[in-house]
């Protein structure tokens, strides 16, 4: 691989966090690494942004539902909790994840955290309406332009209010960087893999200005924010 990898369009390959053959004690110790990369580089922040601006937008309403897509351990939810237990809100939210050991993983991770609760489940058997807001962190760029359409219609199909999306900006910068930081800090070889294919499988902002002429689309607002993230909104109207 060259130190300047072609990053002018998205590359489709498989991560080993796809595998779902790859799990048990190796699996554990890369969603524990991951939980501290996204402690380390403030991931939690652009979901929690995403949310409270569709929340403030509907009227501030008392309750709340999440549904957290590809949620992985879903630990960017624990800001969304400390942000309702400031603003009186009662938040539930469902973390759904294809993996079960992933799924285990999070259930232990929130076991004394009785507001969410952890399902297995796929992206494509959503049901309609099934959250107020549904959010993916981190989960989209795992799927090739091909599936994007598809899996952004059943993220607002399962949405009342609306979609909220935290995921990688594709730049030569942000892949030296985990790249550098992935071989530095971690001897797990799902991190060291998947943490620089994550960035080339990242986004550019011409890749969400294609997505707005999707069906139920025309709404998607994405801003840039620090350590190469996205945050994505998408009201439903």
């Amino acid at each position: 691989m060259s130190v300047w990898p072609d990053l002018a369009t998205r590359l489709d390959a498989a991560e080993l966090m796809d595998d779902r053959t790859i799990g048990g004690a190796e699996l554990v110790q890369a969603l524990r690494e991951l939980r501290w990369i996204n402690r380390l580089l403030g991931g939690a922040w652009p979901v929690r942004e995403g949310v409270r601006r569709l929340w403030t937008q509907v009227g501030c309403p008392p309750r709340l539902s999440i549904l957290d897509v590809g949620a992985g351990s879903g630990d960017v939810n624990r800001a969304l909790l400390r942000w309702a237990d400031q603003q009186a809100l009662d938040l539930r939210i469902t973390l759904i994840d294809i993996h079960p050991e992933t799924c285990a993983e999070a259930a232990a991770y929130y076991q004394d955290e009785p507001r969410v609760q952890v399902q297995q489940g796929d992206l494509f058997d959503l049901a309609p309406n099934q959250a107020d807001i549904v959010t993916a962190s981190l989960f989209l760029h795992h799927f090739t332009d091909a599936q994007l359409p598809a899996a952004w219609s059943a993220l607002l199909r399962a949405a009342r209010i609306g979609v909220v999306v935290n995921d990688l900006h594709r730049h030569p910068v942000a892949w030296i960087g985990i790249r550098v930081a992935t071989q530095l800090l971690s001897r797990n070889r799902m991190i060291r893999h998947d943490g620089p294919l994550s960035v080339r499988r990242g986004f550019q902002a011409a890749d969400f200005m294609r997505l707005r002429s999707l069906p139920g689309m025309f709404s998607l607002t994405y801003a840039w924010r620090p350590f190469f993230r996205y945050l994505v909104i998408v009201r439903r109207v």
